[in-house]
């Protein structure tokens, strides 16, 4: 898995027992999911279909550095079907499992579009590939 994102747990993330709210996590998460998705599937117009269960292993306190790991567990015609984890940077102690995040490619009128992708591209390969063209 790629760790992608590190977050600087703020107290504005906190709950009321001081420790990382799941609901900021689980934004974090989302938010992460809906980049990774556009940069792979090369369109801004991509949606959160469905999460599966989300598994909450461990907490981060004010001043931990979280980060976000995607990885991809298959394409599909219209989507991309990812798994995250979230852990704390300093002791790989992992927060949150999501095995399965559902993102949808849509076209302009907002309805489900084929995205013609079936593995994973780096952005740096894309440009060299077009810088040979």
């Amino acid at each position: 898995m790629r760790f992608h994102t590190r977050k600087w747990v703020k107290p504005g993330d906190l709950n009321a027992n001081e420790t990382l709210f799941g609901g900021r996590v689980l934004a974090w998460v989302d938010e992460e999911a809906a980049l990774y998705s556009i940069v792979q599937l090369e369109n801004k117009k991509v949606v959160t279909k469905y999460m599966s269960e989300i598994n909450f292993m461990s907490t981060a306190r004010q001043g931990d550095i979280v980060e976000i790991g995607i990885e991809v567990v298959k394409f599909g015609k219209t989507s991309l079907t990812l798994n995250c984890e979230v852990r704390n940077k300093m002791t790989h102690e992992t927060i949150v499992t999501v095995d399965n995040i559902i993102m949808v490619n849509l076209d302009d009128a907002g309805k489900p579009k084929s995205h013609g992708k079936t593995k994973i591209e780096f952005v740096k390969d894309r440009l060299a590939a077009a810088k040979d063209k």
